[in-house]
């Protein structure tokens, strides 16, 4: 098969049936159809998925490698997520564990626009990891928001992101909150980078980022599994002066392992910073996926650009040492509710923050 993708995945089968069933997924993932139906020798011998290795894992657990066409994909990043686990992700027994991409496949879809160094750049971060915090609760008001962003500006914070619920909400238009927030911080001349949320259809997106790049603003965060990867490099192909943070909300419905679908995918697609739930915290993922995940983003890829991990979901201060001792100083740490819960010692509790991660930099 030419210019394959070999698919990896875990499959949960008695030891007797394996082989069958990796035949199955192959099917299902490639031509979804009896091979016997199947005339053409084209599709027989190029189109249909084969099954390249067999490993047992231990446990009922088999790691089961397919190889799939990479003209079926058409360059898209939401074909290619279907022909990697679209009906495959139906099946309760199978996992999309990882994937090999041909080169020519990173190429065409080109990866992150800026990198790490860029994104450091545009807040005059050099040794030290880079910092982030969010605006919430949604529920208030555009200038409540813009008084936030101020605090955590006067602070000393790099990027503060929307709350990935923010929209276009009646209490808090977008085109609105980008206008406040843009103008606190301009007014105060600070450095700090404002990371709006853009959500909607295509087009609704396409008129948000208007909107952001006319307040100057040159990052944006985008949910890709809501928005649609295929939308989302769209934006990243089309606006390539414009950063990229991906939010991870609804990347836990389906059976993908974060390290692929967070820390290669949604960088394959454009992504520059790729946010993700840190261990220790309100979600589940294990120090181990943590670690694969930030390797995944950041890693030698073909040549693809990295992106910055960004660990969050329930940070607290007094981790910090901790966390860049895990991570080191290719990380941007994310706190919001910690530093919020602060609430009048915002500022100050910001600058401790910010004190604690060039402390580590530069002892």
């Amino acid at each position: 098969m030419k210019s394959a993708i070999e698919a990896i995945y875990h499959i949960r089968s008695d030891a007797r049936a394996i082989q069958e069933r990796a035949r199955a997924v192959a099917i299902e993932q490639s031509v979804e159809m009896p091979i016997a139906a199947i005339e053409d020798e084209h599709v027989l011998g190029e189109i249909v998925g084969e099954v390249h290795a067999i490993r047992d894992l231990g446990g009922g657990i088999f790691e089961v490698r397919i190889g799939l066409n990479a003209q079926t994909t058409g360059d898209d990043a939401g074909q290619l997520m279907n022909m990697l686990f679209g009906n495959a992700s139906l099946l309760d027994d199978v996992i999309l564990h990882d994937a090999v991409l041909p080169r020519e496949m990173l190429d065409a879809f080109g990866g992150p626009r800026q990198g790490f160094a860029e994104l450091k750049a545009r807040v005059g971060a050099s040794r030290r990891a880079l910092t982030c915090s969010a605006l919430k609760p949604q529920g208030l008001p555009s200038a409540a928001l813009a008084e936030l962003a101020r605090r955590f500006a006067e602070g000393g914070v790099d990027y503060i992101k929307d709350d990935h619920g923010l929209a276009d909400q009646a209490y808090s238009p977008f085109a609105e909150r980008v206008a406040a927030v843009s103008e606190a911080l301009r007014s105060g001349g600070y450095k700090t980078r404002y990371v709006p949320s853009l959500t909607g259809d295509l087009e609704t997106l396409r008129r948000a980022l208007g909107i952001a790049r006319s307040a100057g603003i040159d990052t944006v965060m985008l949910a890709p599994m809501i928005c649609g990867p295929s939308n989302m490099h769209a934006l990243a192909r089309d606006n390539p002066d414009i950063a990229i943070l991906a939010h991870p909300a609804l990347g836990g419905a389906a059976r993908i392992a974060p390290p692929l679908l967070i820390g290669k995918l949604f960088r394959l697609f454009g992504a520059g910073a790729v946010v993700f739930p840190n261990f220790g915290g309100r979600f589940g993922y294990s120090r181990q996926t943590c670690k694969a995940l930030a390797r995944a983003a950041l890693d030698d890829w073909g040549g693809v650009r990295p992106a910055v991990p960004v660990p969050a979901g329930g940070m607290k201060l007094q981790r910090i040492p901790e966390l860049l001792d895990f991570y080191g100083d290719e990380v941007m740490l994310l706190i919001g509710g910690d530093l919020l819960a602060a609430r009048e010692r915002l500022v100050e509790e910001t600058r401790a923050f910010m004190a604690s991660v060039e402390r580590y930099a530069y002892g």
